[in-house]
């Protein structure tokens, strides 16, 4: 699966329609950009069509989490300065944006090797499960969003996940992109 996306139909969907507002490009400006119809770009967003790998990076390479902006680099700044364990993903692609400190001492892998990469190949079942469930709370069509679950402890090689209560926040980034902070707390206390 390109960029080790889970359920791309649904994620590219609302992700695109969003940004494409946000930021104020019409679906035929858009179109234009990548080499496709308009209709293309409306079966898109509707989620009736899938875009060709090519098409998919073209997407992606806009819609994707970037922070850029001041405000954008000031989150970054946070999560790497926090004493609390967080990491700040690409909502989209799950592509670490920053991590604390506390964060990275989990981890058999610097956040610097990291930086960039997806971490849903790291994904415990109980994350994939979460992960699954978040159409159903309306997570792609709102702006800024909170949930929490329990995930039990998964090893791999690179990164460690403790049990723990998982918090995800749906942060939107200045371009119209968003990020997701998640921050976990010890299970029998929260």
């Amino acid at each position: 699966m390109p960029f080790d996306l889970l359920r791309i139909d649904d994620r590219l969907s609302h992700g695109l329609r969003h940004w494409r507002r946000t930021v104020g490009v019409k679906q035929e400006s858009l179109a234009h950009d990548i080499g496709v119809s308009q209709a293309t770009i409306s079966r898109l967003e509707s989620g009736q069509a899938l875009p060709g790998e090519r098409d998919l990076h073209q997407l992606l390479a806009r819609i994707s989490a970037s922070p850029s902006a001041p405000s954008d680099r000031q989150l970054i700044r946070f999560v790497r300065q926090s004493a609390e364990p967080l990491h700040l993903v690409c909502d989209l692609t799950h592509r670490l944006l920053a991590a604390s400190p506390s964060r990275a001492s989990e981890w058999a892998i610097a956040p610097e090797r990291l930086n960039g990469r997806s971490l849903w190949r790291y994904a415990s079942p109980d994350i994939v499960e979460a992960e699954c469930g978040l159409g159903a709370i309306g997570w792609h069509e709102r702006t800024s969003l909170e949930t929490r679950f329990v995930t039990a402890s998964f090893e791999c090689s690179a990164i460690s996940i403790r049990k723990s209560v998982v918090h995800w926040v749906r942060i939107p980034l200045a371009n119209g992109t968003f990020a997701r902070l998640v921050r976990t707390g010890n299970a029998g206390t929260e």
